[in-house]
C-alpha cells in the first residue's frame, strides 16, 4: 500500500483523535508510545490494524516473504523447570513420556541431512540437569565438523543461564565458548511474558526477565544476534503485551542485535493451563498487527506457521509479518505436544513457496541473517 493510498483511507474514516494521530505517525515513520500501543490494542477495529501493519511490512519489505531451509534438534524434554503452560518438558522424576538423545542420535541426525541443501539446526529442548555448557560446546563443535556450512541458533536464555549457573561462569564466559565451537545465534524462546507478576504465576522457578534481557543484550555484545518471542494468550493483559514489546524495542535501541521478533501463541492441550480458553485467530492476527506497528526498530515479525497453522499464517502476511519460518521438519515435537494447527510440521520448498504466492506475495528463501539465496518469482 502506498502512503498516498493509507491516507485517503485515513481520512476517509471514521476515526478518534487518538487513532488518527496514531495513524499519522506511522505514516510518518514516527515511534508510537506505550500508552498509543495499548489504545490500538484495546479500541482499534482489526481492518484498521491491518492497513497500518500492512504499510509498515511493505515499506520495509515491500512484497518479501521470507523463509528459510531449517530443521530441529530437540535433544530432550527433560526438564528442571515446571513451567505452568509447558506440554513439551517432564522433570527429571517422571518415568514416562520422557525421551534423551545421545549425542551419537543427535549426530545421525545432523548426518541424515547431509545430502540436503539445509542451512540452519534450531536446538532447543529441555533443561537436562545432566546436558550442561561444555557438553553443548563440544556437541556443537562436532555438528561444524560434519557440516560446517550449516547456521546453528541454539539455546533459549532460559538454557543459557542454567548452563551457566551449572558451569560457575558469567554470561560473557558462557557464550564466548558456545561462539567459539561454532554457535551463531540464539532463538528467542523463554521470553513468555516479562510482567514479573505474570511471570512468577506462569514460569516462577526459571530465569528472570532481567536475566533474559540480559543474556541477549551479552550475545549481541558479542557478535551473536538473536530473536525475541512473546508468548500471549493467556492470563497476561494488553498492557502486559505492550510492556514486553517496550522492554525489547528498548534493548534493540541499544544493541541492534534483535533479527526478528515472534508472537507464540498460548496453547492449552495437556498442560496446568488447560483451563483457558485459546485466543480466537481475529486476536491472533490483531496481535501480529501491533507488533509491526509498535516495534518499529525489529525488521521482521515472523509467524510460526506449524503453531498457528497455514491459513493463518497466510492472513498474517496482511497484519504485519513478513517472515514465516522455515520449512522444518517433523521432529519438532514443542508445539504439536501442545495442540498445535500442524500435527506434522513438515512443507517442503515448493509448497511453501506456493503458501506465499497463493496469497499475492513474493517468495524469497533466506539464511539465518535475513541475506537473499533464492528469489522465487526469478524462478521458473
Amino acid at each position: 500500500m502506498t502512503q498516498q493510498a493509507l491516507q485517503t483511507f485515513i481520512n476517509k474514516a471514521r476515526l478518534s483523535t487518538s487513532l488518527f494521530s496514531i495513524a499519522t505517525k506511522v505514516i510518518n515513520g514516527e515511534r508510537i508510545t506505550p500508552s498509543e500501543g495499548l489504545l490500538l490494542y484495546s479500541t482499534a477495529e482489526l481492518s484498521f490494524l491491518g492497513m497500518l501493519a500492512n504499510y509498515v511490512r511493505e515499506k520495509k519489505h515491500n512484497n518479501y516473504t521470507y523463509f528459510n531451509r531449517n530443521f530441529h534438534i530437540e535433544p530432550t524434554n527433560i526438564c528442571v523447570f515446571d513451567c505452568k503452560f509447558c506440554s513439551y518438558s517432564r522433570l527429571l522424576k517422571q518415568k514416562t513420556g520422557t525421551w534423551e538423545m545421545s549425542e551419537e542420535e543427535i549426530l545421525n541426525q545432523i548426518k541424515s541431512y547431509n545430502n540436503l541443501s539445509l542451512t540452519e539446526v534450531h536446538i532447543v529442548g529441555g533443561v537436562h540437569p545432566k546436558m550442561g555448557l561444555f557438553y553443548f560446546a563440544n556437541l556443537i563443535k562436532k555438528i561444524k565438523e560434519i557440516r560446517p556450512d550449516l547456521h546453528v541458533k541454539a539455546f533459549t536464555a532460559v538454557e543459557l543461564e542454567y548452563m551457566c549457573r551449572k558451569a560457575k561462569v558469567s554470561y560473557e564466559e558462557g557464550l564466548t565458548l558456545l561462539k567459539e565451537h561454532g554457535q551463531n545465534s540464539l532463538p528467542g524462546g523463554g521470553a513468555e511474558i516479562f510482567d514479573e507478576v505474570v511471570r512468577a504465576q506462569i514460569c516462577k522457578d526459571k530465569c528472570s526477565s532481567e536475566e533474559w534481557l540480559e543474556i541477549h543484550e551479552t550475545a549481541h555484545k558479542i557478535g551473536l544476534p538473536s530473536n525475541a518471542t512473546m508468548l500471549y494468550g493467556h492470563i497476561e493483559s494488553y498492557a502486559h503485551r505492550i510492556d514486553h514489546m517496550n522492554r525489547l524495542r528498548t534493548l534493540q535501541d541499544k544493541t541492534g542485535g534483535f533479527n526478528t521478533f515472534i508472537p507464540l501463541k498460548f496453547r492449552n492441550k495437556d498442560n496446568q493451563m488447560d483451563y483457558l480458553p485459546e485466543t480466537t485467530v481475529i486476536e491472533d492476527l490483531k496481535n501480529y498487527a501491533v507488533s509491526r506497528i509498535f516495534l518499529d526498530n525489529f525488521s521482521h515479525i515472523k509467524a510460526y506457521w506449524p503453531m498457528i497453522g497455514r491459513n493463518t499464517a497466510q492472513l498474517s502476511l496482511a497484519f504485519g509479518v513478513d517472515d514465516l519460518d522455515g520449512t522444518i521438519n517433523d521432529s519438532t515435537k514443542i508445539y504439536t505436544m501442545a495442540g498445535a494447527e500442524e500435527q506434522t510440521p513438515t512443507l517442503s520448498t515448493q509448497e511453501l513457496v506456493q503458501l506465499i504466492k497463493q496469497v499475492g506475495r513474493h517468495p524469497v528463501e533466506r539464511d539465518t541473517l535475513y541475506n537473499i539465496i533464492t528469489d522465487y518469482n526469478l524462478v521458473s
